[in-house]
């Protein structure tokens, strides 16, 4: 019934101090990993005369399961892959097909009827059999990235916008401001100005604190006013904590919630794996010892963006294909800064670890720190995994342990084994047999401290012997063997109950191979791919601090061969004599690193998703020209009559 007086009470006024005892803002440091492979040696100079007495490199396999801790890893590692980092790629040189991408500019230029009337001819068809977005799509997302943060975060938390003001329209973004608006928690807001050392040093010691509200006795001509609406714009989110201690799901979610902005107008969504995520690597059978292949994996915690299926039963199933795009959101926030070299103009360096010439008066030279570099291997192998997904197009899996011995015999010689961790303690208060054999037998206690057998707890009539686990030669044995003291009956009695862990023990007997690795509701599918190249081209979407970065990695078929075990890793070369890798090289492609709290980054971030996901869900109407050469044409023409034959069927 009080209902209707609650705009009678006044709105209390939020608090326009910050916080006390705010721990200092966590630096942002951006790594600077930038190997540069300028030929194809591998990284390993070797001479080019007398071949026969040149050592043969390591092989990758070893090179790479040589890795036992994150820590060992260096940019020896990234020199054997072959990698090549170039930074700040522009967007027309970070998609691989530039005709795919939209003209953002003369999108922007249209008014609401004008991009009403070309909507139509700005949509592409897509490999789904539908449209992509267009321009009036791009329109409203840009509007709505571009709603400035304190206005955004009054709507997440309805709080009523200011006199004179609208409440802002979130529409799609709202998800995207919602985790911004955490994020503002921890990280201060960088779209804001930064406060001038005079502002710091005056205002609550000159007094200035009891004059700060709307309307001061210095304000004139509304200018007070002003001040205090500013003010509270800036009180409304508080920077509580350092970005070192923000949750690690915060970040996932938001890159999740800004992907999904465009990616769902394709037809596509970001979603986690149901199966972990592993680099796997396999020895070949001449590596050396053991003579058996070795096979090992990294996991990666990196998440993925597949297709939906466009038929609804898929859809509602949980079916997804792909994947398209590997994201990889990581937590380090502690790189050390970028060191800059002397004024005076240096000659670009050849050597592997240099990094690209740069216009600046004082270039930063590039770090080979070790959490640059494990940042980077990070990107690395969240991208060899996605190669490795896409790659299972059209082949069946092959489970590891697969016909093993190890995944087919008993354990303990083929013997059904004995009692397991906490089977042997429940046997332990009703079997004499069973216990450490190396322990000395109990002595057998004094006459005076038998019990007699009818001073034992007799069993309930409402639970029968017969329904204990142990049945009634439990009782019988803690019967017979009724020397110890009452509480060593009461605890006897506790050790017979049945223990949870039982079906765990159960599985552990099991002898079988490992679980599959593949996601049985995932369609292995090379979306994107150009059909008949050697190579495939694989984006991670990374994340770092508030910012976002995309990376395009090329990685060649024939180095995930080698990562199998299926291909030898070098070739030599028949001009110098010198060993070659056999899948050339692994080159990286990064854009500028953007920033979620400004508005200009997040929509040149949103441009290059937008070119990103038009290039892979481009419609693929050109197929590859048949070989006439070599084999190659012979199965060509193969394909060509099975095809004819099942068509005239």
């Amino acid at each position: 019934m009080f209902g209707n007086i609650a705009h009678l009470i006044p709105a209390s006024r939020m608090a326009q101090d910050p916080p006390k005892d705010v721990p200092p803002p966590t630096p942002v440091n951006f790594p600077r990993c930038y190997p540069q492979a300028h030929d194809n040696d591998q990284g390993r100079d070797q001479a080019a005369e007398g071949t026969a007495s040149v050592r043969p490199p390591k092989p990758l396999t070893s090179v790479l399961q040589g890795i036992l801790r994150p820590a060992e890893i260096n940019v020896s590692h990234l020199e054997a892959l072959g990698v090549h980092v170039i930074p700040d790629s522009a967007l027309r040189d970070l998609i691989p097909d530039p005709a795919v991408i939209p003209d953002f500019g003369s999108w922007l230029a249209l008014s609401p009827d004008a991009a009403h009337a070309t909507n139509d001819s700005t949509r592409a068809k897509l490999n789904t059999g539908n449209l992509s977005p267009g321009c009036e799509v791009y329109l409203e997302r840009r509007r709505e990235l571009s709603i400035p943060n304190e206005a955004a975060y009054r709507a997440v938390r309805r709080v009523p916008p200011p006199k004179g003001q609208s409440q802002a329209r979130l529409g799609n973004s709202y998800e995207f401001f919602r985790h911004l608006e955490l994020f503002s928690t921890f990280w201060d807001d960088t779209s804001k100005p930064a406060p001038s050392p005079q502002a710091k040093n005056d205002g609550p010691e000159n007094g200035e604190k009891d004059n700060a509200g709307p309307a001061g006795p210095n304000s004139k001509d509304g200018q007070g006013s002003e001040n205090g609406d500013a003010a509270a714009q800036v009180a409304l989110i508080s920077r509580t904590g350092s970005g070192h201690q923000m949750p690690a799901e915060y970040r996932q979610n938001m890159i999740a919630a800004f992907i999904k902005l465009v990616a769902y107008d394709y037809g596509c969504n970001v979603s986690q794996p149901r199966v972990e995520p592993r680099l796997y690597l396999t020895s070949t059978a001449s590596s050396g010892m053991p003579k058996q292949p070795r096979s090992s994996y990294f996991s990666s915690g990196c998440t993925f963006v597949f297709r939906t299926p466009t038929t609804r039963e898929a859809a509602r199933a949980g079916l997804v294909e792909g994947p398209l795009v590997a994201v990889s959101a990581r937590h380090s926030t502690f790189f050390p800064p970028a060191r800059r070299a002397p004024s005076a103009p240096q000659p670009p360096s050849s050597s592997p670890s240099s990094s690209p010439p740069s216009t600046a008066a004082a270039p930063a030279i590039p770090g080979t720190d070790k959490e640059s570099t494990l940042d980077l291997a990070r990107e690395l192998v969240a991208a060899l995994i996605t190669a490795q997904h896409r790659a299972r197009e059209g082949h069946t899996e092959k489970r590891i342990g697969e016909g093993a011995w190890w995944a087919t015999k008993r354990r303990w010689g083929g013997g059904t084994g004995g009692p397991i961790g906490r089977e042997v303690e429940m046997q332990a208060g009703t079997d004499e047999t069973i216990g450490d054999k190396d322990e000395p037998p109990p002595s057998s206690p004094p006459h005076s401290q038998v019990t007699d057998v009818s001073a034992l707890p007799q069993p309930s009539a409402s639970r029968p012997i017969a329904a204990s686990p142990w049945g009634a030669a439990s009782y019988a044995a803690a019967a017979a063997s009724a020397g110890g003291a009452s509480s060593a009956a009461s605890k006897s009695t506790k050790r017979i109950k049945k223990s949870g862990n039982l079906p765990m023990y159960d599985n552990y007997r099991m002898v079988r191979p490992p679980s599959t690795t593949w996601d049985k509701k995932t369609k292995y599918l090379a979306i994107g791919k150009v059909p008949g190249a050697d190579y495939d081209d694989i984006f991670v979407i990374s994340a770092l601090f508030h910012h976002i970065s995309v990376v395009r990695i090329r990685v060649p078929d024939r180095l995930l061969a080698v990562l199998q075990g299926e291909a030898p890793d070098t070739i030599q070369d028949e001009k110098d004599g010198k060993l070659k890798r056999s899948w050339g090289g692994l080159e990286v492609r990064r854009s500028p690193w953007y920033d979620f709290f400004k508005v200009d980054d997040r929509i040149a971030a949103m441009h290059v998703i937008w070119s990103m996901m038009a290039y892979l869900m481009r419609e693929q109407t050109s197929a590859p020209e048949p070989s006439v050469h070599g084999e190659q044409g012979d199965v060509e023409m193969a394909n060509a009559q099975r095809l004819r034959r099942l068509t005239d069927m």
